[in-house]
């Protein structure tokens, strides 16, 4: 897979997909991540990617010639009918569809090459979503500074689904939200710190009551921390 990251911040990304399992899948090529300065794509001589709303308001908007070059540069037009197959052009907003496993896994699965465009100020001229954009994704239902923290969060949740991403081929499938409901309780050595004591199912080697007590256990959790992924409510009136 290819990741293009457009931002007027390139510095922000310095060091993040340095780590853990971005980092491996970027060694073995799994993935491929380029972070692209949107300055370099404006034309005026100050490099401005931003301008004065139509209508009046408050802040500044992110213009949309900049995004239209870099995205003409990138996959080879602007016109998203005609994308090369397997390519998705992201936009970071809080007014996207909330980022869900499954929607990650879908990105894994599906896409060949995404590029995420990173918003700042009051937003992005609605002219590139109506013509580039192919996926509005918003990580919760809050504001950032700007959708660079986004692209990091949202680069994270498809790359560890990759294949091979990760070392054991079970492992994505243990995460919470793969099936529905939050992740069980987990344990490791000591078996006993502090007085505090690992529940004796843990250690008795039987199999079938573990993966009970494991269902059992994320139920639980899910119905006290999240119940409204067992009745399908997103708890918005």
């Amino acid at each position: 897979m290819k990741i293009d990251v457009l931002t007027i911040f390139p510095e922000f990304f310095d060091k993040v997909f340095d780590f853990g399992i971005i980092r491996r899948a970027r060694q073995t090529g799994i993935v491929d991540i380029t972070v692209h300065d949107l300055r370099e794509y404006a034309t005026d001589k100050h490099k401005m990617t931003d301008d004065r709303p139509f209508g009046g308001g408050d802040g500044m908007v992110m213009k949309a010639e900049p995004i239209f070059l870099a995205v003409e540069r990138l996959l080879g037009t602007s016109d998203r009918s005609e994308y090369p197959e397997g390519s998705r052009v992201v936009m970071l907003s809080p007014q996207g569809r909330p980022l869900t496993q499954t929607i990650a896994r879908e990105f894994a699965e599906e896409a060949k090459r995404i590029v995420m465009i990173c918003g700042r100020y009051e937003g992005i001229d609605e002219r590139v979503n109506e013509t580039l954009v192919t996926d509005e994704i918003s990580i919760g239902d809050y504001v950032l500074s700007g959708g660079e923290p986004a692209a990091i969060v949202v680069t994270d949740a498809i790359v560890r689904l990759l294949p091979e991403a990760l070392g054991s081929e079970t492992s994505a499938e243990n995460d919470s939200f793969s099936n529905g409901l939050l992740d069980c309780p987990h344990y490791t050595r000591p078996a006993e710190f502090r007085g505090m004591k690992v529940p004796d199912v843990l250690l008795n080697g039987n199999h079938a009551q573990i993966e009970k007590w494991r269902s059992e256990r994320a139920l639980e959790k899910t119905k006290r921390n999240r119940p409204d992924l067992l009745t399908g409510d997103d708890g918005e009136m």
